[in-house]
């Protein structure tokens, strides 16, 4: 419970700098919100007004201090762009990136554990120069690289699945997934190379552990001597790893889901800074980091359910 408390302190703590350094930096940068509102031709007593109104001419500490309080009682502020409350947006473009990061997420654990595992047990053979391979390949070449050829392939040639467009999965679930099946592949093919190097350096590690010999000497099966010790041991510190990958999701899926036209929150936060909509960058910024921070600490406290040895707190 210590443990607990003092993560979600630091937790606080490090989301109230976050929302410091984030409305100082959208502060900082060029262009006038009252102007985007009223446009370049308006009148200067009507954008003057506005920016009173607006309380744009207000401290930086009041504003900031406006802003804090709006987001906690639910009051997000409305798009500049999209002229809808904030808030409302982001719920529906989370739910559909939520999708890709999920998928994503699977592909990549679904084929590097097994490719991880299969590196490991063969180590310095043919196998393991196959899988190091193709997980430096994976590292190697950018997110939206996979994303082009994934549409050339799926979409242009084969015209198995839609290169571009968006299904709201509240509504259509299925539908949803079949638009972000090419996104969340593209995603997954990168995510995939970085969790088969660390399934493989774990594993290798594990695999020459005291235990792992008592084990074959006790004349289980390999198959139960990696699967059920050896992997069953490594999967901890892989899942960290992925969960700390979160991050590099929210990252890279701004630029997929530019590339395939998907209106998801990397869609929306490209639109946001493309068109400088001041209020919608500082609350995409915030909750992305929000989020990435909770994935982190659930990840945490799920690494104590997968190794018993471990006691927080």
């Amino acid at each position: 419970m210590s443990y607990l408390l003092s993560r979600l302190m630091s937790l606080v703590l490090t989301l109230f700098l976050i929302s410091v350094v984030t409305f100082a930096v959208t502060n900082i940068l060029p262009g006038d919100v009252a102007m985007m509102i009223m446009g370049t031709q308006s009148n200067p007593e009507a954008l003057a007004g506005l920016r009173q109104s607006l309380g744009l001419n207000d401290p930086l500490v009041v504003q900031y201090g406006r802003w804090i309080a709006g987001m906690l009682s639910g009051d997000w502020g409305t798009s500049l762009v999209f002229k809808e409350p904030i808030g409302a947006l982001l719920l529906q473009k989370m739910a559909a990136s939520a999708v890709i990061v999920v998928m994503s997420m699977t592909i990549a654990l679904v084929f590097a554990v097994p490719l991880g595992v299969w590196a490991a047990v063969h180590r310095d053979r043919w196998q393991d120069t196959a899988s190091s391979s193709t997980a430096l390949l994976g590292v190697s070449l950018p997110d939206f690289f996979w994303g082009i050829m994934l549409i050339l392939l799926f979409a242009r040639t084969l015209g198995w699945l839609p290169s571009s467009g968006f299904t709201d999965p509240a509504e259509d679930l299925l539908g949803a997934m079949r638009h972000a099946f090419l996104p969340s592949l593209g995603l997954g093919l990168g995510l995939m190379a970085h969790l088969t190097r660390m399934t493989r350096s774990t594993m290798v590690g594990i695999l020459e552990q005291e235990f792992i010999r008592v084990a074959r000497a006790k004349g289980l099966s390999e198959r139960t001597v990696v699967w059920c010790y050896g992997l069953a041991n490594a999967i901890g510190p892989v899942m960290t790893i992925a969960g700390l990958q979160i991050g590099y999701l929210f990252g890279s899926i701004i630029v997929m889901e530019s590339l395939f036209n998907y209106t998801g929150m990397g869609w929306l936060t490209y639109q946001a800074l493309l068109n400088r909509d001041m209020p919608l960058i500082q609350a995409t910024v915030f909750v992305i980091a929000a989020v990435v921070m909770l994935t982190n600490l659930i990840v945490d406290l799920l690494y104590v359910l997968v190794d018993p040895r471990i006691r927080l707190g």
